[in-house]
């Protein structure tokens, strides 16, 4: 069996968001995931699939800035466009392992128009 190249599991990650398609990331993400960002800290995957997965409904697309790999690791910058309208953008560290995502760190960003002026601060 070839296990997927790490990019395009990220990519098929990021793809279920924006389909909706819940079959799809259960297949791509590990039993033992652990996601953590500024307000959740190392959830498991059911809490992570309760918490996170609602989101899904108000995304309309991920365009990519950076996608890094450094071994298991996935270095990924997004622009996250919402249905509203609304965007922003956020780094991620993926840790993918044998075609699985086992775990994801999510770096908050700012909003896109920054909502400071350019050279200005909040």
């Amino acid at each position: 069996m070839t296990i997927p190249d790490p990019i395009s599991v990220a990519k098929r990650v990021y793809e279920a968001y924006v389909t909706k398609d819940r079959d799809a990331i259960e297949a791509l993400v590990a039993d033992d995931f652990h996601f953590t960002s500024p307000r959740d800290n190392r959830l498991d995957r059911a809490t992570y699939f309760a918490r996170c997965w609602p989101n899904s409904r108000a995304i309309a697309e991920f365009t990519f800035v950076h996608l890094v790999r450094d071994g298991e690791h996935l270095f990924v910058t997004y622009d996250l466009r919402m249905k509203d309208d609304s965007a922003f953008r956020n780094t991620e560290v993926l840790t993918i392992r044998d075609g699985k995502l086992v775990e994801a760190q999510v770096f908050f960003g700012w909003m896109i128009p920054h909502e400071a002026s350019e050279g200005g601060s909040l």
